[in-house]
């Protein structure tokens, strides 16, 4: 095990200078201990089998403060995908206790800014913390297609799409637009998503899943609350980034903020055909089901053997985290 204190009383002060030791050969766990800290600096792994483990949840803090909207040298934008505060590039990696922060954006309005950008297969986050405003955590990988020129430049832009499985226990999620989003297999338990206030008549889409066509699992969220500062019906469930895009709800609670509708197409009709936006159990005073458009999946019990977490996560590996 490797001690990281800022202090300097840990074998490396930064987190950086822990990972640029790790050996590229090693097939065994490398296990990174992160003291109660401040840790301001961008964050990239790119070895496998890597485990952070922070001292504290609330006072182990990796952050970092850059935003898509903010000027290069070469004049261009920084854009989503280069503002990450941490980097994710490889498979079996393991988070728990942390909480991942992008700073920019305290305050004002800066545009998409990364807290987490996690694109890997078999990652595993525990107990964690999510903070940002706009895009706070990016569930890789990239859609195949970039809408925009120039919309994906960034650390994977040109990297194969591969389809990773994401697990998420127990953590803390906090941002304003589209504040989880992206591609992966990605399976929420227990976790809380908290939709911050911008003073805007809609101030939240909580997902914005890209889900590729033909893939059978995007989101599910099980047992999990949606909160918030938000006056009451000011925020989406989802929204489609893509229109496959699919998210399911398993016995969740949604306080008022959450519009009676529910889930917004993005002005995609097509969604209304292709998306899979499915719900069962909810509950609260924003769970009103009834006020649910009629293209949004309403599950029975027998729907929910396909959405355990066995059934989304398992994969042709077994994988068990």
């Amino acid at each position: 095990m490797i001690h990281i204190a800022n202090d300097g009383t840990g074998d490396f002060k930064s987190i950086g200078e822990a990972l640029r030791s790790l050996p590229t050969d090693y097939t065994g766990e490398q296990v990174l201990y992160i003291h109660k800290g401040f840790y301001e600096e961008q964050i990239a792994v790119t070895v496998p089998h890597v485990t952070f483990i922070g001292e504290d949840a609330e006072s182990t803090i990796l952050s970092y403060g850059l935003y898509a909207r903010m000027p290069m040298e070469d004049g261009m934008k920084r854009g989503t995908f280069r503002t990450y505060s941490c980097l994710i590039d490889t498979h079996d990696f393991t988070a728990k206790n942390l909480t991942f922060e992008n700073s920019a954006g305290i305050g004002t309005d800066v545009g998409q800014a990364l807290a987490l950008y996690a694109d890997g297969d078999r990652l595993f986050f525990e107990n964690c913390r999510f903070l940002g405003n706009q895009d706070t955590l990016f569930t890789g990988p990239l859609p195949p297609k970039e809408i925009e020129p120039n919309g994906f430049i960034g650390p994977k832009q040109h990297s194969p799409r591969i389809n990773g499985r994401h697990y998420y226990k127990n953590c803390y999620l906090e941002g304003d637009i589209d504040f989880i989003f992206g591609s992966a297999t990605a399976y929420f338990e227990g976790c809380t998503f908290f939709s911050k206030y911008t003073g805007m008549e809609i101030s939240s889409y909580v997902t914005a899943a890209s889900t590729p066509k033909g893939q059978e699992f995007g989101y599910v969220m099980a047992n999990c609350r949606f909160e918030s500062n938000c006056p009451p019906d000011n925020a989406y469930l989802g929204r489609p980034w893509r229109e496959y895009g699919k998210t399911v709800l398993i016995n969740c609670y949604m306080d008022d903020h959450i519009c009676k509708e529910g889930w917004h197409d993005w002005n995609k009709e097509a969604a209304h055909k292709h998306t899979f936006y499915g719900e069962y159990g909810s509950y609260g005073p924003g769970a009103v089901m009834e006020k649910r458009p009629d293209w949004i999946h309403r599950l029975t019990e027998a729907d929910l053997k396909h959405f355990t977490k066995e059934a989304v996560l398992s994969g042709p590996d077994g994988w068990n985290p």
